[in-house]
């Protein structure tokens, strides 16, 4: 039976803490809280970790787990083109409910997925997570949950899911965090948002100023209320298409967005912009504006 720590008093804090660290520094599963739910965690740079935190989730490596962080200076050795409408957000909204997608770090000794080159950060606005965070360094944290199943609020009900398949269990007592995290994409020069959450849009707008956010999920306007300048030509002007951002596949305006892979906390992967069919190739190393 793996342990499980108590983390309402001192003591249990302390133990539970420093068997976390130690289990997932040797890359195993820790179940910990977090701002949200709870998850299961395992040091970012242990294949084998990563590999048994997908196992023990039941979950493939087409969706790759994202990367929670202690402390912003994390970022520029983790992604690469980091623009800097993400800095004001990462100010702004950090520690908390906004996960960010960027490019990662080519260079980087480590394999989370089939991540198209893609890695998801976040800081929680948990304490005892930072504390084990600040130990371990980047960790590859999802939601404490089987693949396909509700979301844990209880550590009785991650060692359910998980049993022994985890190594340490953090009992912080009940999550009440029912937002997950807003997700954005900002591998481009204008922003998406690939999932609504715990940051509004209005809160990003605000932060991002002149910058374009581009919304999937914005309500479109009934077509009577549209103003079709074309219309009254040979024809009416054709919607332009976009593309979905989750899969990268041109799609009308008004077309699905697949947000299977999106899941809490903060999982999210994104395709490449490079096979982008509507933008052209761009090199690994190029700042967006």
């Amino acid at each position: 039976m793996s342990p499980v720590f108590d983390l309402s008093d001192e003591q249990g804090r302390t133990d539970g803490i420093a068997a976390a660290v130690e289990a997932a520094r040797m890359g195993r599963c820790v179940v910990l809280p977090t701002d949200t739910v709870y998850g299961i965690g395992t040091d970012a740079f242990s294949a084998a970790g990563v590999d048994a935190l997908l196992a023990a989730k039941g979950r493939g490596r087409d969706m790759p787990p994202p990367v929670l962080i202690g402390d912003v200076a994390a970022v520029d050795g983790l992604a690469t083109a980091v623009p800097s409408y993400a800095r004001r957000l990462i100010d702004a909204f950090w520690p908390g409910g906004l996960t960010l997608v960027f490019r990662s770090q080519p260079s980087l000794a480590w394999d989370l997925g089939d991540t198209n080159g893609t890695v998801a950060l976040r800081i929680p606005d948990d304490e005892l997570t930072l504390a084990v965070l600040r130990e371990v360094g980047p960790m590859a944290v999802s939601s404490a949950n089987r693949s396909g199943e509700p979301t844990v609020t209880t550590i009785t009900e991650a060692g359910f899911a998980f049993g022994p398949a985890v190594d340490v269990y953090l009992d912080a007592g009940v999550r009440n965090g029912d937002t997950p995290s807003t997700i954005l994409d900002c591998t481009k020069a204008d922003p998406v948002v690939l999932r609504a959450g715990a940051i509004s849009v209005e809160q990003l707008r605000e932060v991002l100023g002149p910058v374009e956010l581009v919304d999937p999920f914005a309500e479109q306007p009934p077509d009577d209320a549209v103003d079709h300048p074309a219309d009254d030509a040979e024809g009416a002007a054709p919607i332009d298409p976009e593309i979905d951002p989750a899969t990268g596949e041109r799609v009308p305006l008004d077309g699905p967005i697949d947000l299977a892979k999106h899941e809490d906390p903060s999982e999210v992967t994104t395709e490449d912009p490079s096979e982008d069919p509507s933008e052209p190739e761009q090199p690994d190393h190029e700042v967006n504006p």
